[in-house]
């Protein structure tokens, strides 16, 4: 369910005083943040963030299309390996690999 427009967006109080320090000092670096629940601002467009994905930081750099969207849409939790019976399958025909011979024309009157 969305978060209703009269509370505004939700971002972690320390990733904004993160950001503020990081503006004003003019350095650029990675902002390592667990908070994957934080909405994008457009204050943090241009930044590069280091969002937790239970293993690792994943790089995020924040562009314009991604203001209003939440941090953790950005970083992958899961790796998919794709469907068993799809292997199963790609096996089957990796065994065939030259093409059958084609079928002899039919003999005409």
């Amino acid at each position: 369910m969305a978060r209703s427009v009269k509370k505004g967006p939700f971002v972690d109080l320390h990733l904004v005083k993160r950001v503020r320090a990081m503006l004003e000092s003019g350095e650029k670096r990675v902002v390592k943040t667990w908070s994957r629940r934080s909405t994008i601002l457009p204050q943090f467009v241009g930044l590069t963030f280091g969002v937790y994905n239970g293993k690792k930081f994943i790089p995020v750099n924040v562009t314009e299309e991604m203001v209003g969207h939440k941090l953790g849409e950005f970083s992958p939790t899961r790796t998919f390996h794709g469907h068993s019976g799809d292997r199963k399958g790609k096996v089957e025909t990796a065994g065939a690999a030259a093409p059958a011979a084609p079928a002899p024309a039919p003999k005409g009157k």
